[in-house]
């Protein structure tokens, strides 16, 4: 291959597909065998699916996004932010409690 030509790139969904219909055609050949076996490959075949779904990490894209500010040093200076707050509604309707700025200089 020359540096011109390009290189194919599969998307992982085509091997996705091929796993899948490999899968249905096993499935297919148990059920031909015996639709007893073939039912009990179907249970095994969701069981695995669900463990499989349910002892996977979950990725990080997901998580909360860390917290920007520091938490008030006490209680009294929690309860003067709460007194300094303020309710806003924007255009749709929704109300929005607004914060002022904490004291001090900004954390780094």
């Amino acid at each position: 291959m020359s540096a011109d030509e390009e290189t194919e790139e599969h998307s992982p969904l085509v091997g996705g597909c091929v796993v899948l219909v490999a899968i249905g055609a096993v499935l297919a050949g148990v059920f031909a065998a015996s639709a007893t076996a073939g039912v009990f490959a179907v249970w095994v075949v969701g069981a695995l699916a669900l463990v499989r779904a349910v002892t996977r990490r979950m990725s990080d894209s997901s998580a909360p996004p860390p917290s920007r500010g520091v938490a008030p040093e006490s209680d009294e200076a929690a309860r003067r932010r709460r007194v300094k707050a303020r309710v806003a509604m924007d255009p749709n309707g929704v109300m929005c409690i607004v914060h002022a700025p904490p004291e001090g200089p900004p954390p780094d």
